[in-house]
């Protein structure tokens, strides 16, 4: 996974110590690299985005919400303040504190956003956090000129021309949609109709939780959070893709996304999450 950077400082300490998956900190050459690449579409800055204490995210609303709503932050369900949720769980309306760094459009941290609750989260079949604010979207607004970011209702499309903007590195990543994953396997979390990146997108750990954004709408299309590093097969660190057939691909410097339009149902009247509503495709606890 592209991890929160705690986790990847304590994987360098224990290398080798068999403990839950995490991912080092990438070189500075590699981080370097990574604003190499190609600029993102004009329409996409870094307004709306966040920077966690180890992760990114964003601030993001369904079509449906409301002006006076709680507002919600989206990132990983590995970025949980509590740990990584073991494979069948799933936390919803557990209380929080958490803080997020608001990003303007140049990336510049203009104030601080505060979490009263975990809303959701989970690692089973998808990689999610979603947080409800103490703000509402126009206390935001009015605060700081910055509007939520838009989910998308529609299932993605291949070839779709993307970009990752990480609130925690103040880096964008551009690339297209290169297909979906019937299951992505890493360690012991599975994950189902990933989407995977061309080669260009070459995230890094404190990337995880990144909202991807079509270029063309400006709307989030999925969440940015893992990426195969050294080739090894469905282990820490390497998802490996398996199809339909059980028939086993692994893609070394190949990153993926999860998907977040089938969310979109789940968010009920006030921003309520509720895992009933027609259409929603999250798990339940």
């Amino acid at each position: 996974m592209n991890k929160p950077l705690i986790g990847a400082f304590l994987a360098a300490l224990l290398l080798g110590a068999g403990i839950a998956p995490a991912v080092a900190a990438e070189s500075a050459q590699a981080q370097e690299s990574a604003t190499e690449t190609a600029p993102a579409a004009k329409a996409v800055t870094f307004a709306g985005t966040v920077a966690l204490s180890n992760c990114s995210g964003s601030v993001v609303r369904s079509p449906d919400s409301a002006p006076t709503d709680p507002a919600l932050v989206l990132s990983n369900g590995h970025c949980l303040e509590t740990g990584f949720p073991g494979p069948g769980e799933v936390l919803v309306d557990r209380p929080s504190t958490r803080t997020f760094t608001l990003l303007n459009a140049s990336g510049t941290g203009v104030g601080t956003l505060k979490a009263s609750k975990i809303a959701y989260g989970t690692m089973t079949d998808t990689d999610l956090s979603l947080y409800e604010l103490t703000s509402t979207y126009q206390q935001i607004e009015d605060s700081y000129g910055i509007q939520a970011l838009e989910l998308e209702t529609a299932h993605p499309v291949a070839g779709t021309a993307i970009t990752v903007a990480s609130g925690y590195w103040k880096r964008t990543y551009s690339c297209d949609i290169d297909g979906f994953v019937h299951q992505l396997k890493e360690g012991r979390w599975t994950w189902k109709e990933s989407v995977r990146y061309t080669p260009e997108c070459q995230t890094i750990g404190g990337t995880s939780g990144s909202p991807v954004i079509d270029d063309a709408t400006g709307k989030v299309v999925a969440v940015n959070n893992t990426g195969n590093e050294s080739g090894q097969e469905c282990t820490d660190n390497n998802p490996c893709e398996v199809d339909e057939n059980g028939n086993v691909t692994v893609r070394e410097g190949i990153n993926y996304a999860q998907q977040t339009y089938n969310m979109v149902p789940c968010i009920g009247t006030g921003n309520k999450i509720d895992l009933d509503r027609e259409g929603c495709g999250l798990p339940k606890p």
